[in-house]
């Protein structure tokens, strides 16, 4: 049984950086914008289409994963007009929301927190006000591994994989958003209720405005984490999802290249993440080619299978 759980996980993660070869286009614009300071998210890719109920996102070990000796992931507050703020934060209130053998769950309360939120976090039975930030652990190799983060009061998700065979920590990079997009200062998505089943690995979320998605764990293994998201009803008037992310040069970034595959088009068409302007494609893919000395070891990102309805989902692969 093991043995066929990992076959089946390295068949996902082999499709990692794979063309979907189907599903609905969407529109990626980018409003990025040109910063000096590393810790500021300045890269914007939005994604449009108000059709879509489901897609697929992956955080992927980037190609050079293998080769790295000497990780680098502290903050780089060169440039940065908000450090002595940021450093000046106290220590938040830890709650463990859950927890077994293999899985946990924590939550944070910060007290200075940027935006103020009503936001009800459910874990299972278990229900919490002014929760910050919610961490996913795995237990893996007889270590605690965190995958996925959420900050329910903004809608900022960050996942990463497994770390690999020659790395036993890897950094997180670029962050996401699942809903509709609205800018307050920064991009954002507004979440009333977050809902955790830790059974089946899946986060439902409601918006104000009364509609619903699901995020879905659905592959976790030494290459990639995989999310399958699907909403009640398609996101109208807003972008349904967007990539955050970092970029002052290519040797500091979080993320430094873009790759779309076109409708219909024979190959990927990729360009460099701040030239980039728009695209109308089925696969999107954002990451490095090149070492960065900003968390070097941070993950691609892929965002594809896009349709119009949710498609009848496969039993979660979590690699042991």
């Amino acid at each position: 049984m093991r043995l066929a759980a990992l076959a089946a996980g390295l068949l996902f993660a082999a499709s990692a950086h794979a063309a979907s070869l189907d599903g609905l286009p969407v529109e990626i614009t980018n409003t990025s914008e040109p910063v000096l300071c590393a810790e500021k998210d300045n890269v914007t890719l939005n994604l449009t289409n108000p059709e879509v109920r489901a897609f697929r996102i992956e955080a992927a070990h980037p190609a050079y994963i293998g080769s790295l000796a000497v990780d680098r992931f502290a903050p780089d507050w060169t440039a940065c007009p908000m450090k002595e703020e940021a450093l000046a934060q106290p220590m938040p209130q830890r709650i463990t929301l859950y927890e077994t053998v293999e899985w946990q769950v924590v939550g944070y309360r910060e007290q200075g927190f940027w935006r103020a939120s009503d936001t009800t976090v459910t874990v299972g039975e278990r229900t919490e006000r002014n929760i910050h930030l919610i961490q996913i652990w795995y237990r893996f190799q007889d270590r605690a591994e965190e995958v996925l983060v959420l900050y329910p009061m903004d809608g900022y998700w960050r996942a990463r994989p497994l770390p690999p065979s020659n790395l036993r920590w890897t950094a997180y990079g670029s962050s996401f958003l699942i809903g509709p997009v609205v800018v307050e200062g920064r991009p954002i998505v507004k979440i009333s209720r977050v809902a955790f089943d830790p059974a089946m690995k899946t986060f439902t979320l409601t918006y104000p405005d009364g509609n619903a998605a699901t995020v879905r764990l659905s592959t976790l293994n030494q290459e990639l984490i995989g999310l399958d998201v699907a909403f009640a009803r398609p996101v109208t008037g807003a972008p349904f999802a967007a990539l955050r992310s970092m970029y002052v040069t290519e040797f500091n970034a979080d993320v430094a290249r873009i790759a779309v595959r076109e409708r219909d088009a024979p190959g990927w068409r990729e360009e460099a993440i701040m030239p980039f302007r728009r695209a109308n494609a089925t696969d999107l893919w954002a990451g490095r080619l090149v070492a960065s000395r900003h968390n070097t070891s941070a993950p691609d990102m892929v965002f594809n299978a896009f349709r119009a309805a949710p498609p009848p989902l496969p039993p979660a692969v979590i690699q042991k």
